[in-house]
């Protein structure tokens, strides 16, 4: 990130803009991160409206939170949509989305429901409802989770990809197993330093 960060401030404001919206809001917040706050300032007032949202709400979450490693780009479907019509909606949008294996299920206020993945969207009946056939056994994790326990939780659980929710369980973002991998080489570093600090007691 930091050498992207150096590449970024030699590109002209437009071509800056276009890497910028090109790129999933979590890889982009975390540039945008290591940026000069005066070039983040002119960058993201040049930015389309909806990605400088995106940006600006993964950076408001505290450092080392769910909310900061998550990304706004999963796909999410409502109860009541067929199976036809999510599949309509899943090639339409297809670009959008970080990751199409699990799409998540939400009701009319956004509240997370359970999952489903792509290949039983594909193989079920046209007709049927995602509310006929999506798993309501589902992990997530709030926005405020420390990064460390949601890590512990992709290892105990044997996950690639999380939901993370609001205060009110709305479904606000995803984090996959990438975005997590850090966090495990960073606790496994840590772990080794401390078992290498401690030397038997000299008798």
């Amino acid at each position: 990130i930091e050498i992207e960060a150096e590449l970024i401030s030699v590109l002209t404001d437009k071509e800056a803009v276009a890497l910028l919206n090109e790129m999933y809001a979590d890889d982009a917040a975390d540039l945008v991160e290591e940026m000069p706050a005066n070039v983040v300032k002119r960058l993201l007032k040049k930015c389309p409206k909806e990605t400088r949202n995106d940006i600006n709400r993964l950076l408001n979450y505290p450092e080392n939170s769910a909310g900061s490693l998550m990304t706004v780009e999963f796909a999410e479907l409502k109860e009541n949509l067929s199976i036809e019509g999510a599949l309509e909606k899943l090639r339409k949008e297809k670009e959008e989305y970080e990751t199409l294996n699990t799409c998540f299920v939400v009701n009319a206020s956004r509240k997370l429901l359970g999952h489903i993945t792509l290949e039983e969207i594909v193989f079920s009946k046209p007709e049927k409802t995602i509310k006929e056939i999506y798993d309501e056994n589902i992990i997530s994790v709030k926005t405020t989770e420390d990064q460390e326990e949601v890590a512990n939780m992709f290892k105990k659980y044997d996950l690639t990809v999380m939901p993370v929710v609001d205060s009110e369980e709305r479904l606000v973002g995803i984090i996959t197993i990438d975005d997590v991998v850090d966090v495990l080489e960073e606790e496994t570093t840590e772990d080794m330093e401390i078992m290498a600090a401690i030397t038997p007691s000299s008798k």
